[in-house]
């Protein structure tokens, strides 16, 4: 089997209502996805998604003609693009994809197979009032997820952690709050500075009393130091990592002890197979492997069919905020969006992914 052709393509869904995220200071009117196809002779495709790939057009025959489940070759020439343009790791996600359909077996099973299903944390992303955010966090525990992530950025920290006390108080004990701090990078029109140590300390300590189980991207992603003396010094768990860029970042959190839980995204960076080499090796340090998973259902399932395959512990993100982002919205490339059950997403026994495209609202959303 040989690749013939890889195809990439973008398409955008208008927003309306728009999604107003904690992290971005403008209102998203419409949110883009970027489909990659890797087309081979024996009439396989290979699916995958994330990053929008600048730089790539024009370096397709750096893969066409040869064997696609030479992963590991095609893992070091992505690893080389996405040094000198974009992010370039959904053609790996696509390989891997494309692997798992030539083998009849999901991703997950190709991995290892060790879990088929993972409980989920319902990651919410606006930055709603008190009230709105209670009845969140009400229905979220109502569904069944054992977590749910609160994000910060309102007028002052004192607003935030108002947000969160109002929350544990309405849901009790019985459910996991995360509180991510958004801290370790911004938009590029978001000129405003990190967080400082002491700002992060008084923070972990005030969402400790709080039993909040970790605290999210507290300080600027280079600030190691920092991270693993705050981790030190609280006793609430550290977590990072989420856009981190190439592997030798994550290699250098896990020895510096700088966080409790690491997040990087398959689609973001190293692909499917190289962040499997960065759980087994941040498992070996103590260390937590929860994926970020912040864009459409083909990255989300990456990322769990990643999990489920080496069997990491603990929970796995879900992008969840109704009424702005729901699961339809969310994966509007998909025919059927990734749907939590009682919190928990069972994986598929699908070849591959295990994700089928929506090939008329691609072609209905296409950027021209």
């Amino acid at each position: 089997m040989k690749i013939t052709d890889i195809e990439v393509s973008h398409h955008r869904l208008p927003l309306d209502p728009p999604f107003v995220a904690s992290w971005d200071p403008r209102p998203r009117t419409h949110f883009d996805a970027t489909i990659v196809r890797i087309l081979t002779d024996a009439g396989l495709v290979g699916v995958g998604s994330g990053d929008a790939m600048p730089g790539f057009a024009g370096h397709e025959d750096l893969f066409v003609g040869h064997d696609p489940l030479a992963i590991a070759r095609h893992a070091r020439i992505i690893d080389n693009l996405s040094f000198h343009y974009g992010r370039c790791w959904p053609l790996e996600v696509a390989l891997w994809d494309l692997a798992g359909k030539a083998a009849g077996l999901p991703c997950w099973k190709l991995l290892g197979g060790r879990r088929s299903s993972l409980p989920l944390y319902a990651s919410t992303g606006a930055l709603k009032p008190v009230e709105a955010m209670v009845e969140t966090a009400l229905d979220i525990q109502s569904l069944g997820f054992p977590g749910m992530k609160i994000r910060f950025h309102r007028p002052t920290v004192r607003d935030d952690l108002a947000v969160v006390e109002a929350i544990r108080a309405a849901v009790g004990d019985d459910l996991a709050l995360m509180v991510d701090a958004n801290q370790a990078w911004r938009m590029p029109w978001d000129a405003a500075p990190p967080w400082r140590l002491k700002d992060a300390l008084a923070v972990a300590r005030a969402l400790a009393d709080l039993d909040v189980h970790w605290l999210e991207e507290p300080l600027h992603r280079a600030d190691l130091d920092g991270l693993a003396a705050l981790r030190q010094a609280v006793p609430i768990r550290i977590a990072g990592g989420e856009m981190a860029r190439e592997l030798h970042d994550l290699r250098a959190m896990i020895r510096a002890g700088a966080v409790d839980v690491l997040q990087p995204d398959a689609v973001l960076i190293g692909g499917i197979g190289g962040l499997a080499e960065i759980a087994r090796a941040a498992d070996a340090a103590g260390i937590g492997f929860t994926p970020h998973t912040w864009g459409n259902g083909i990255g989300l399932m990456a990322n769990a069919q990643l999990c489920g395959g080496i069997g990491v512990s603990g929970f796995l993100e879900y992008p969840y905020d109704p009424p702005t982002w729901t699961p339809e919205r969310r994966d509007f490339p998909l025919i059927d969006p990734i749907q939590a059950v009682g919190g928990y997403l069972t994986l598929p026994d699908t070849p591959g992914l295990g994700i089928a495209l929506d090939e008329g609202r691609l072609a209905a959303t296409r950027i021209r």
